[in-house]
């Protein structure tokens, strides 16, 4: 058996028998050095793992999480669905719409699908549940509806895409997000209306309109964390890694100051908290170096990357091929253990087929986010059935439903690139 076997094939028992993500990657690149290569070799592993994660865009992703962390813990998600109620008013499938656009504004909070999830499921859910909608249908409605957060800007995963791919810049990702992240969203918010008016759920009569002025002025400050960071890096004013600084500071002025639902000890905890999170991420992106180098000095990545271009040579029916398999590594893993294995095997393919780097990270993305709510692992899921207190299994069917609907959205960003490519370009960024 040939090295670049026995690394795939080590990798792939590792996974089976159930050994972390992490450590599989980093083991099997092990595997692949001291069989390949030498076992003096082996030497190279802690300059690989040091190389991985010694990069400066990298400090955005730890700082996002806190971001996220502090504006769930500040009551923003609370004052959000209270502004969205006031607009939405009382109607057939109204609480529906409000988690929808509920969950695309925290995106552009955090950056992060399941802290999203967890953040807008603890509001929505009771009164979600009081109003007639079967808690299976609103723990995937809310964990479909988060997937957005990996689209809208901040967000994590475009910011690995960025560090992975060269030459990308992070600024046009976030910009090109932003369309298909909303058309997502909207993909979602069709059906769930639709549905609830079907089945009559909320009564109209039974909910009762904020007052439209007073729940805006207390959302102000959530609704203007997206605005802030946007503007700044459009502006120039700071990049993406200050951006994370400056959404940190934000949240805490947000939290301690004004909505005054955040103190000193809670800030603590959070910071452990984000400490524990960015620790397990940066541990894959460390041991993800050694399965990346061994991949490349071996030629895995170069033989499996010659072997997916000869499967077609229609470069429409090969992305397809290539969506169905994100979105079945999506359905078991992470987002950012995926962009760390498949990447280095799908470059040479954008490069042949020469498509659009900007467009094919958002298409990932999209295809990544359908997974964060397809069992059986669905992380966002998780989270939100953990706090509706149902099991997995009950979601199964209104999944399907929601996946039909974000899978037309990243069917239209396909077909038509410039829903990710003209925001971009109108702001003169490289695409």
């Amino acid at each position: 058996m040939t090295p670049d076997l026995w690394m795939l094939f080590s990798f792939l028992a590792l996974l089976l028998i159930g050994v972390p993500v992490a450590f599989s990657l980093g083991l099997s690149g092990a595997v692949g050095i001291f069989v390949g290569l030498s076992p003096n070799m082996l030497a190279t592993l802690g300059t690989n793992t040091y190389n991985s994660v010694a990069k400066y865009p990298l400090i955005a992703i730890p700082l996002f999480i806190l971001t996220g962390l502090i504006f769930e813990r500040a009551g923003v998600a609370a004052r959000l669905v209270r502004f969205a109620q006031a607009l939405i008013g009382p109607r057939h499938g109204g609480l529906a719409v409000v988690a929808v656009l509920v969950c695309m504004i925290m995106g552009g909070m955090s950056g992060s699908g399941p802290a999203d999830a967890a953040a807008v499921a603890m509001v929505m859910l009771p009164s979600m549940t009081k109003a007639g909608y079967p808690r299976p249908f609103s723990a995937t409605l809310i964990a479909a509806s988060a997937s957005t957060a990996i689209l809208i800007p901040p967000s994590v995963a475009l910011i690995l895409y960025s560090i992975v791919v060269p030459g990308v810049d992070l600024r046009a990702l976030f910009a090109a997000g932003l369309f298909p992240g909303i058309l997502a969203g909207l993909s979602l918010l069709i059906p769930a209306w639709l549905l609830a008016r079907r089945y009559g759920w909320e009564d109209p009569h039974d909910v009762e309109r904020p007052p439209l002025g007073e729940s805006f002025r207390k959302a102000i400050p959530a609704l203007f964390a997206p605005v802030l960071i946007l503007g700044g890096l459009r502006s120039g004013l700071f990049t993406p890694t200050e951006a994370a600084v400056v959404a940190v500071a934000y949240g805490v002025v947000v939290g301690l100051a004004l909505t005054r639902e955040l103190n000193w000890r809670d800030l603590w905890e959070l910071l452990g908290e984000a400490a524990v999170i960015s620790g397990v991420v940066m541990l894959i992106i460390a041991l993800a170096g050694i399965f990346a180098w061994a991949g490349t000095t071996l030629g895995t990545f170069r033989h499996l990357a010659e072997w997916v271009i000869g499967l077609s040579d229609n470069g429409a029916l090969l992305l397809v091929l290539i969506m169905l398999a994100v979105l079945a590594a999506g359905m078991l893993l992470d987002a950012i253990s995926i962009y760390l294995i498949m990447m280095p095997i799908l470059i040479p393919v954008m490069q042949h087929f020469g498509w659009n780097p900007v467009w094919f990270g958002i298409l990932l993305a999209m295809n990544i986010a359908i997974g964060q709510f397809t069992p059986p692992v669905a992380v966002n899921l998780m989270v939100t059935t953990e706090v509706a207190k149902i099991r997995l299994e009950q979601t199964v069917g209104w999944a399907l439903v929601f996946v039909a609907a974000m899978a037309t959205a990243l069917a239209l960003v396909a077909i038509f690139p410039e829903i990710a490519l003209w925001l971009p370009r109108v702001l003169g960024y490289n695409v």
